[in-house]
């Protein structure tokens, strides 16, 4: 199998090709632009190479691989609209740097578009892409629904939060995963397994994006360390805080997240030191280990060569051994 850089500089070209702005210009300008922010590019990359592994021609799942890439651009410029959110990527959100009604428009047209990228495969081929894709657009807009919720809610359960996470990013990467076995007219237990696989590596790669925001190098990460904690998130490490510790941390912890704390700094350090005494960064550790080797379990299962599975294993490694 290729390098996941030429998988990377293929869906690119591809994606070069795609982009042209239309009229009217300011319904098409914010799509180009949101699309040329970069980012990991983890989805598009998955479908690809999933197509490959089961000996589908890439080529053919690089329309799939598109509309992943579209659809999720599109929940980014709405997740932006809700969270009132001033940079993307380090740059201004399509709805600063436009305005609002822009971004709710461009973000609805980009939905669309994302279908109309199955348009170019054969009806049976469609069809299952399609529902798979309805699905699990259903699914994103549940989990932030359920993140939103949970914004205005004193208590959240683990169980919870791991259903919200599980909706609002895991469920696109299996998705992800599961059209290029489509494509490549894997076995239907195949295509399974490879959904299950990818929602997995979902799971650990969000549980380890909540680990970087706290712990992760500011040099490295590309985002503000500390974010969540400012912005009272009910993450997975503030919830396993709140289960291990004492009666007067809990309390402390409650009351930092309740409060708009002007010293921001402090506050990241004080809650930062309960996660790490309570045990509550290890637990998280450890549940990034656990959902990445339940991934790698359903890898072994997979109708593939062990070559290519210990390819998937490699990029899963470095999904979850990343600070970026």
């Amino acid at each position: 199998m290729k390098a996941i850089e030429t998988y990377q500089k293929q869906f690119l070209a591809y994606l070069e090709n795609y982009k042209s702005v239309r009229e009217p210009k300011n319904l098409y300008q914010p799509i180009e632009y949101i699309l040329n922010l970069g980012g990991k590019r983890l989805r598009p990359v998955l479908t690809l190479m999933t197509a490959e592994c089961f000996e589908g021609n890439v080529n053919n799942a690089l329309d799939a691989a598109l509309a992943v890439e579209v659809f999720h651009n599109f929940s980014l410029i709405h997740d932006d609209i809700m969270d009132a959110a001033p940079l993307r990527r380090g740059h201004q959100t399509v709805h600063e740097k436009w305005d609002l009604n822009t971004g709710i428009l461009s973000g609805d047209a980009m939905l669309i578009m994302a279908y109309q990228l199955f348009e170019n495969y054969p009806p049976d081929v469609f069809q299952k892409l399609a529902i798979l894709f309805s699905k699990t657009a259903l699914e994103v807009c549940e989990g932030q629904q359920y993140d939103i919720d949970f914004e205005t809610r004193d208590t959240v359960s683990i169980s919870e939060y791991l259903k919200m996470i599980e909706y609002k990013t895991a469920v696109l990467v299996g998705a992800a995963m599961k059209m290029g076995a489509i494509i490549a007219n894997a076995s239907v237990e195949d295509q399974d397994r490879s959904y299950e696989f990818g929602k997995n590596l979902g799971i650990a790669f969000q549980l380890q994006d909540d680990y970087l925001d706290v712990f992760g190098d500011p040099d490295t990460f590309g985002k503000q360390v500390g974010g969540d904690i400012i912005e009272n998130k009910k993450t997975f490490l503030y919830l396993k805080a709140l289960e291990f510790s004492s009666e007067s941390d809990q309390q402390k912890l409650k009351d930092l997240f309740s409060t708009e704390d002007t010293d921001s700094k402090n506050k990241v350090e004080v809650v930062k030191q309960i996660f790490n005494a309570s045990g509550s960064s290890e637990a998280t550790k450890k549940a990034i280990t656990y959902y990445t080797k339940t991934a790698f379990e359903v890898l072994k299962t997979m109708n593939i060569s062990e070559k290519k599975k210990q390819t998937l294993s490699n990029f899963g490694t470095q999904l979850m051994t990343r600070d970026v």
